[in-house]
């Protein structure tokens, strides 16, 4: 079923644990995705990034992923992730997305606040959700290898200034930086869990991690229970598919690429279940 954001995010508050959201670059990726969720019995975020329109067009994968939401026997929200530009937020709101990501931290203070009050109040008016980025991940959202910064502090979120830029936009949700970095990571990332606390505490509002892949199964633990409710996945989930997808091409038992794709699809689903048993908390 097709929920927004602020409803999943209501769910995870209560029972104290995050909901995974993964992106859905295509059918494959996106029939991965519900099917895990569906499996778990467990809500679920599939998102389409902007930087990933050029792979699949959002008048593309924008439709698929909401017939997928409507179809699926779980919870699902269909959110566009890291939408920098407002054509490409528009589009979304247009497509019937439930939830958007603003994401103006590149943007002096003033104009993060400026743009993403013109969010909120577009999308709010048709019942979509709004999440926001406070404080800069290291990385970019293409991802890549990614090695840890030795001054990482200095892209953290500030709790006050979180305090502010909450109060003043009125977001459903707020991604903020506390030492992850999107892509792979070449060292362990170190997390300053204090600032999830801190922000937290000054917010009131559910928390977003970015740049969830790579991080152990104890980090994620701790941050959910220092106040992260939402998990982007991607990176690794993207990763076990291409395994996959390679192993079966090398071993040469067939020449169609739709085995190729089932391949792909499986492994994705087997990684996306494991994520998100470790976000919901299960056996805790």
């Amino acid at each position: 079923m097709l929920v927004n954001l602020k409803e999943i995010l209501d769910y995870a508050e209560k029972r104290g644990c995050a909901v995974g959201m993964f992106n859905g670059t295509g059918l494959d990726s996106i029939q991965a995705v519900i099917g895990a969720a569906e499996m778990m019995d467990e809500p679920v975020i599939i998102a389409h990034a902007e930087v990933h329109n050029v792979y699949n067009d959002i008048s593309l994968v924008g439709p698929a992923m909401l017939a997928a939401a409507k179809n699926a026997k779980v919870p699902v929200c269909v959110h566009l992730d890291h939408g920098v530009t407002m054509e490409m937020i528009d589009r979304a709101l247009a497509l019937g997305f439930t939830s958007v990501m603003v994401d103006a931290s590149a943007l002096p203070y003033e104009e993060n606040i400026k743009m993403t009050q013109e969010v909120v109040k577009k999308a709010h008016a048709q019942g979509c959700s709004v999440e926001a980025e406070l404080g800069r991940i290291a990385t970019t959202e293409a991802g890549g290898e990614t090695k840890v910064l030795l001054h990482a502090e200095d892209y953290y979120t500030d709790a006050d200034e979180a305090k502010d830029f909450v109060g003043r936009t009125g977001v459903d949700a707020l991604a903020i930086a506390f030492g992850t970095s999107h892509g792979f990571y070449t060292a362990p990332p170190k997390l300053d869990f204090s600032v999830i606390e801190r922000v937290a505490a000054s917010t009131n509002v559910p928390l977003v991690m970015h740049g969830g892949s790579g991080v152990s199964e104890e980090g994620f633990r701790t941050a959910i229970k220092a106040g992260i409710r939402k998990i982007n996945y991607y990176s690794y989930m993207s990763k076990a598919g291409y395994e996959a997808a390679k192993a079966c091409i090398e071993s040469g038992k067939t020449k169609y690429l739709h085995d190729v794709e089932e391949a792909a699809r499986d492994a994705m689903k087997e990684d996306v279940m494991r994520a998100i048993r470790v976000f919901s908390l299960r056996g805790e």
